[in-house]
């Protein structure tokens, strides 16, 4: 995949959804991952051309599970971006003192949690998450089945508590075309060493992702259409509001 193609993607979502504004301190969270990778990437580019001009760096939240993050500054500093690294005790805490049977959720919150002090700590005012096209469609999907309940990656959001604003510009981006994007342009990747990763229930939507396109090909775009539209949000607020649970 093409820095252009990546950048057109980038562009229409923040169009669409008027993502950065004008004079925002922009902070790329960066995992080490082809996803975070690829969005720094996009945005250290579109800040040239952007029509509201922005501040950008990346920050790493380093959770104490191992993984080398020093690939990382050799890519921030080839795309002139500066980087914050925060190191954490967040693995040892999930996995060892908790002992959590399911720790994504949990890890989850607590990484977001550091971000947001680091956020705050370093004055920018915009979290930019690398979730994906895959990434809402797997949401969607898990917050029925195991949820009862119509939800959804949303493109921007404020957080009240941080007072920082999330946004996720890849959200026309599939997966796919962010695997191809590191691989083409010889971006180096982080190693997960979580030892969760590849055996969560977000893996099992793949697989049922993978076997309702085997139905009909057009499956995943119709599902990610819809989510996209412009009154999604109103159709899920809507079946929030009505409290919709499995009733069996």
């Amino acid at each position: 995949m093409k820095l252009q193609k990546l950048l057109s993607l980038v562009r229409k979502c923040d169009s669409d959804f008027k993502l950065i504004k004008s004079g925002a301190r922009v902070a790329v969270g960066l995992s080490g991952g082809k996803d975070s990778v690829s969005l720094l990437a996009a945005l250290a580019s579109y800040r040239r051309f952007c029509t509201n001009p922005f501040e950008l760096c990346a920050v790493i939240i380093d959770p104490g599970s191992g993984a080398d993050f020093s690939p990382m500054q050799s890519v921030c500093d080839s795309l002139e971006v500066p980087l914050h690294i925060e190191k954490t005790d967040i693995a040892p805490v999930v996995f060892d003192i908790r002992k959590e049977k399911n720790p994504c959720s949990l890890c989850a919150k607590m990484r977001r949690g550091a971000l947001d002090n680091k956020l705050n700590e370093i004055g920018f005012d915009t979290l930019a998450l690398g979730h994906n096209a895959d990434d809402a469609v797997e949401t969607f999907l898990l917050g029925m089945m195991f949820e009862g309940r119509l939800t959804t990656l949303s493109p921007s959001s404020y957080l009240d508590k941080s007072g920082i604003t999330l946004i996720r510009p890849l959200l026309y981006v599939r997966e796919k075309e962010t695997a191809a994007f590191v691989k083409e342009n010889g971006f180096p990747i982080v190693r997960n060493p979580c030892p969760a990763n590849g055996f969560t229930y977000r893996e099992r939507m793949k697989e049922l992702i993978d076997y309702m396109n085997g139905i009909t090909p057009i499956a995943f775009d119709r599902i990610h259409a819809a989510l996209m539209h412009p009154e999604r949000n109103n159709l899920i607020k809507a079946a929030q509001a009505l409290k919709i649970t499995d009733k069996k």
